[in-house]
Parts: C-alpha cells; structure tokens; sequence
C-alpha cells in the first residue's frame, strides 16, 4: 500500500471541509465545469488533445466520478492514496508525463476558480491547490515505481451473446495480468481506438491467462455497444493495469454482504469464483438486481452455485415481474428491508446510480461506511 497523503490530521480535517463545501457549490454545474476544464487543458497542453476520443462525453463522466470520489475520500488518506496510485499506474498506458501533471493542474483551479466565483477565497484556492498538489505526487510517484508493462495485449477466443444486449468476451492475454477477483481493468477495443472503457473479469486470476467479461450494450456507448455487436474472435485488444477495491482476502472471517446490479456482478462472480477454490469459507449472501426477469443473465449459474456452496444465499430482485424466491422493487430497498446488515462486510457494484442509492440507503440504515466497499468507475 502506498503511503498515506502527507497532511497532519487538523489539516486534513480542514482540507476536507474546504474541498466538501466549495464542491457543493458548484455541483449541479459539474458537467459545464467538466467541459471548461477539457477545453482550459488542451488550450495549455495542446498535445493532450491526441490522448482523448473525438467524443469526450464519457471522459467528462469519468472526470466528474473521479472528482466526487476524491471529495468524498478526501479525510480517508489510506485509501485515497490506494485509489490514486491505482489511477497513476493505469495512466501510463496515456504516455503520460510531468508536464501533463502540471497542465491538469492549472485546469482544474481555472474551471474551479471560474465557478465558484466569490467563493473562490484564499482559503479554498490554498485548499485545492494543496489537495491537486497531494494527488499529483502520488499519482506521479507510483507511476514512475511501476516496473512491470504499461498494458497488455489479450486476443479474443470467443463472443456470444447472453441476452439481447450483453455478451460474454472471452480473452488470452499474451503474459499474465497480475489481478485479484473483484478487480477492474481499462479496455481499448480495434473498432474504438483511444475511446477507453472500464470492464471487471468475471473470473478469478487463472495460470492461462484467461479472462471472461459480460459487457452490456448501454445506450449511447460507443465501445460497448461495439464489443456487443462487432467483436470477433482474432481481434486483439489492450488492456490495461488491474484497479478497484472490490476484494475479500483469503484471511476474512467477517460475514460479506455483496449487492450487484446487472452486468456489475461480474466483479462479485470472479471472487465468487475464487471463494469456491478456498477451504473454509465465509458466508456470503448477494443480491442480484435487474429491472426485469431476463436482466438477471447469471441467476442461472448462480442458483447452481449456490446448490452445491452452502455458504451462499443468492436473492434476485427485479423491479418488474417477478422471480420465484426473488424480491420486488430496487436493489437498496431489497437488501435493507431483508434485515440488518452491521456486522457484514459489504461489496456494490453497478451503475453509479444504484450504487449511489445503494449506499445511501446502507448508510441510513446503520452500517458504517468504513465497512462498504465500491468502485467509482464500472460503467460507461
């Protein structure tokens, strides 16, 4: 693990709340904020331009995610440091360098200071610096540590579909992709170059290099709706480095709680998947969520599963029709209306939505945050 950010606790606690508040601020604004700051970059580093899609509106949902991740961790430096370092290594497939650092930089205070306006005070101004300032070292720091390859090429075996519109891809990479199950790794497909896409392995790490990925064909997606209609075995894409936090350690005695919605269970199928290969397990109840029946591609593979692996209880939940042994309604009224969750361990994964409504459900309920885990960046 990386070393933490090196602020004192006061002057964390005050970052934090500088950073939280002037982001309040100027939140409902957060995609025209996002939109200045792609055009103040290219502007003071026209050479970044080449590193981006023609078409930007993805990468300014990613920006914004990352953003309000940063915000919402920014008092929990352990794990924000985990998260940007994660983020550095994943950027050296960019080709990014120093002064890349330094151009974002002078962007984000620009479309901050543009925004917040009169409340663009010293205080704030000196807070985000320090905080970008933070983020920049470690993001930099643990790029330049990393030895290993920048990405990896992975040729496709197979593409079928599992419903109308999602597919399963399977892959060989051409060396061994060093992921844990629950892990997520960035996609650059042939039909979409430089147009990057977040996909999670529904298989725990095997010594053959293969990988399986369930991607959905959501509206407007340029990469996944050309992986659910154009990939075809031979195609080579590149991946890049393994991110997220969605892992359960062979050491855990702790009860899990995991909630996937659609094609976001594929991180929980992969430590599922490697739960199966321990000796003793612990149990584990999961919630798949879809809005109708058919969503809930994987129920089948998981009833048998759950046949056969008595430390797993699977509860489908769909907000229309209904399922034999299922609830009704969203995810986060399912499992916070099945019971109290407060000495489990709790995995989500899905859309930012559900994720967010999710969360804010677990949280009214009483479990503590410092038990949830998620991933900002799992669908695009």
């Amino acid at each position: 693990m990386p070393d933490p950010l090196p602020v004192s606790a006061v002057e964390g606690r005050e970052l934090a709340r500088l950073i939280r508040e002037s982001f309040a601020a100027i939140e409902p604004k957060a995609d025209e904020l996002a939109q200045y700051f792609y055009g103040a970059l290219f502007v003071v580093a026209p050479d970044c331009r080449d590193l981006f899609p023609v078409t930007m509106a993805a990468q300014r949902s990613r920006l914004l995610r990352a953003i309000v991740y940063v915000v919402q961790m920014v008092d929990r430096p352990d794990e924000l440091a985990t998260f940007l370092a994660q983020l550095g290594r994943d950027h050296r497939k960019f080709g990014v360098v120093a002064r890349h650092y330094d151009a974002v930089g002078v962007a984000l205070i620009a479309a901050l200071k543009r925004f917040l306006k009169e409340k663009w005070t010293p205080e704030v101004a000196s807070a985000w610096t320090a905080a970008y300032g933070l983020i920049a070292k470690t993001m930099r720091e643990a790029a330049q540590a990393e030895a290993g390859p920048a990405t990896w090429a992975a040729t496709v075996l197979e593409h079928r579909r599992l419903t109308r519109d999602v597919a399963l891809v399977k892959v060989r990479t051409e060396g061994l992709l060093p992921y844990r199950a629950g892990a997520y790794v960035s996609v650059e497909v042939p039909q979409r170059p430089r147009f990057w896409r977040y996909l999670s392995p529904a298989n725990a790490p095997r010594g053959d290099g293969l990988l399986t990925f369930h991607v959905r064909a959501v509206p407007g997606g340029w990469v996944s709706g050309s992986i659910v209609s154009h990939t075809k075995p031979g195609d080579v894409w590149r991946l890049g480095p393994p991110m997220g936090v969605l892992t359960v350690r062979p050491a855990t005695t702790n009860r899990l709680l995991m909630i996937g919605g659609g094609t976001g269970i594929t991180p929980l199928l992969a430590i599922l998947d490697d739960l199966s290969r321990w000796k003793r397990n612990p149990p584990v109840h999961l919630f798949f969520g879809g809005r109708r029946p058919e969503d809930l591609y994987a129920l089948h593979d998981l009833r048998r599963m759950a046949a056969t692996c008595r430390w797993l209880t699977v509860t489908p939940v769909t907000e229309e029709g209904a399922l034999a042994g299922g609830d009704r309604g969203t995810l986060a009224h399912a499992v916070t209306q099945r019971g109290s969750w407060e000495n489990h361990d709790v995995l989500v994964s899905g859309s930012p939505s559900m994720i967010q409504a999710t969360i804010a459900k677990l949280l009214a309920s009483g479990i503590d945050l410092e038990r949830i885990s998620y991933d900002p960046f799992t669908l695009d």
